[in-house]
């Protein structure tokens, strides 16, 4: 398990400063529950309003993009910008703060430790019994 520290947090935050530092969005939506910390410290961080719901022009974000599946809805949304910390694959539509393939599990500094190997043992076995 690769564990996040909340000096890594802010790395990324740097990361994303740098790369939307010319963009101007309506404001950040943090995909639930992933993205709810990414985009309170970006909604500071960039001094944009945070959303309750995605709308045009704005910045959508999310912790870690694995199976795709809570990013997908915002798949055809051309009026908006997606960016997850972590991609466990090359991004195709969406961005990425950071690349990191394979399979280890990503434990988040806001996460509890005992909860997400829970998580992990769930997901591992969703995926050898489905």
């Amino acid at each position: 398990m690769r564990t996040l520290s909340w000096a890594d947090l802010d790395r990324a935050l740097e990361t994303a400063l740098t790369r939307f530092e010319s963009s101007r969005f309506s404001g950040v939506y943090g995909v639930p529950r992933g993205g709810l910390v990414l985009a309170v410290c970006l909604s500071h961080r960039l001094g944009i309003p945070l959303l309750e719901q995605p709308q045009a022009g704005c910045l959508v974000v999310d912790d870690i993009y694995e199976t795709g599946q809570t990013v997908e809805p915002f798949r055809e949304r051309s009026d908006i910008t997606t960016v997850v910390w972590i991609s466990k694959v090359p991004p195709l539509w969406w961005q990425a703060l950071e690349i990191q393939p394979g399979h280890e599990w990503v434990l988040f500094p806001w996460e509890n430790a005992a909860a997400a190997n829970a998580d992990e043992l769930q997901y591992r076995a969703s995926r050898t019994n489905g």
